[in-house]
């Protein structure tokens, strides 16, 4: 339904044209080329339709189509001419190009020198019957224009194919002469295309070759079959029309879905291109409108709660400093690893220095080496140990870079049980008291190579120097 309700929106953006309509009788009608169809066939079988429905149209019929402004449906066209129908489309600047596209025939330019124009204006070149040939014999011309001598064209289009037979040609003056009206057989039926709607106009159709363009034309898509006449009616269809149902009455749901589509892209590029009407652009203001009121409405009704004082709110602890501070930086989710990993290291460096009496932090081979002597541990416990202590170097030293350290939380959680593990068997973990200075420490004071040294934002000690280590 939205996309029924949003098609009639868009379809009421189309302008209605005067031109090339059956119905004005101004002079940029075809009020008059209407009634000479219905002289030339009989009322009965002359309809002008707004809507083409396929299911009602046989291979005996024929289609004029006037300046197409959609395009016209593929396979409906395609079938309905293999089948035996006549198509005709008299086109210079609408959609037909793209039926014509389908079946190769290409859009030109008319010459800028004709050789005969009305009133020496080369938009009013004269256009003269082609003589078709048959393995290079001339058979005479094509029925439409049996009867033609001269026709006066206006602003119209070349066009251009290969295959198709001429049928009429401007002649022009240091340029190649351009064709105006092409003829070919599908199927069983026939394809005539022609680059000039104006040429039936109502003023247009005061020349003569005009009116017996407009005669053959239409004995040609209904009746003229050889030796034997269709006497099928002829439908014309001008500008803006729809398209429905099936050749043959055979329709489906995708069927019916692909048109819908068709028909709103359709809808869009015209409002796109000539814009929407006035009606459409009220009820789109009307429609804007009414949603600002009821979000208007749903905001103010909306209950708000006070906010609070900015001095009454709570510090976050992350703001708040101290352990407590630190410890929320560590644990918060964004917080990289490496920096609880730095951490670690700087908690076994600061109770190695207690316990032992180290003046600084000491080199890593220093503290594996103290390690190894003071702790009674085993070889896969001393091995993980300065493996763990490795990576507390490395790490640092990509966070001193200013390098992302990508440490996962198992290398983490691995490395806090050796941490613990070594304290303990260092009795470095706060259960005996500290000693003077190590027997193997040196005198001069320690210091950290470099690429070692903790940053003073990253590798801070987790928790100042205490006497715990001294109950």
């Amino acid at each position: 339904m939205a996309l029924v309700a949003l098609i009639a929106l868009l379809a009421s953006a189309r302008t209605a044209s005067a031109a090339f309509d059956v119905n004005d009788t101004s002079w940029e009608g075809c009020s008059e080329f209407l009634e000479i169809a219905r002289a030339e066939l009989g009322v009965a079988r002359v309809h002008p339709v707004a809507v083409l429905d396929w299911s009602q149209i046989g291979p005996e019929d024929g289609i004029l189509v006037l300046h197409p402004m959609q395009s016209l449906d593929a396979d409906e066209t395609t079938s309905f001419m293999k089948a035996g129908g006549r198509l005709a489309i008299v086109d210079d600047f609408g959609r037909g190009d793209d039926t014509l596209r389908r079946f190769q025939i290409e859009r030109i330019p008319t010459p800028t020198r004709p050789l005969a124009a009305l009133r020496n204006r080369a938009a009013l070149a004269i256009a003269e019957p082609v003589a078709d040939t048959v393995g290079g014999h001339s058979v005479g011309r094509h029925p439409v224009v049996s009867h033609v001598d001269r026709l006066v064209t206006n602003h119209a289009t070349g066009l251009r194919h290969p295959n198709l037979s001429p049928v009429l040609r401007i002649r022009a003056l240091s340029e190649p002469d351009v064709i105006v009206a092409v003829a070919g057989q599908v199927g069983k039926g026939r394809l005539f295309a022609m680059g000039d709607p104006s040429a039936l106009m109502n003023m247009m159709l005061r020349y003569p070759g005009n009116r017996a363009f407009a005669s053959g034309l239409t004995r040609y898509l209904v009746d003229e079959d050889g030796a034997q006449p269709h006497r099928g009616r002829l439908y014309i269809v001008a500008n803006r029309f729809d398209e429905e149902s099936s050749f043959g009455g055979e329709t489906s749901l995708r069927k019916d879905f692909d048109a819908q589509l068709k028909a709103l892209a359709s809808a869009v590029e015209d409002a796109r291109r000539d814009g929407l009407p006035g009606g459409a652009l009220l009820a789109l203001a009307a429609l804007a409108g009414l949603a600002l009121a009821i979000w208007t409405a749903r905001a103010s009704a909306r209950p708000y709660r006070g906010p609070l004082p900015r001095y009454a709110r709570p510090t976050p602890l992350v703001a708040q400093g101290g352990a407590a501070g630190r410890f929320a930086v560590l644990a918060a989710p964004s917080s990289p690893r490496g920096l609880a990993f730095l951490e670690l290291k700087s908690a076994l460096f600061e109770a190695l220095s207690v316990r032992f009496g180290l003046e600084t932090t000491p080199p890593q081979e220093a503290v594996a080496r103290l390690v190894a002597r003071e702790g009674a541990l085993d070889e896969r416990t001393l091995s993980a140990f300065k493996e763990v202590l490795g990576t507390m170097y490395r790490v640092e030293a990509s966070v001193v870079a200013g390098k992302p350290a990508n440490v996962s939380r198992p290398a983490l959680l691995h490395a806090a049980d050796v941490v613990r593990s070594v304290l303990a068997a260092c009795g470095a973990d706060g259960r005996k008291p500290p000693r003077g200075p190590h027997p193997g420490a040196p005198s001069a004071p320690l210091t950290a190579s470099p690429e070692a040294r903790p940053s003073s934002a990253e590798a801070k000690p987790a928790t100042p120097p205490s006497d715990k280590g001294a109950r």
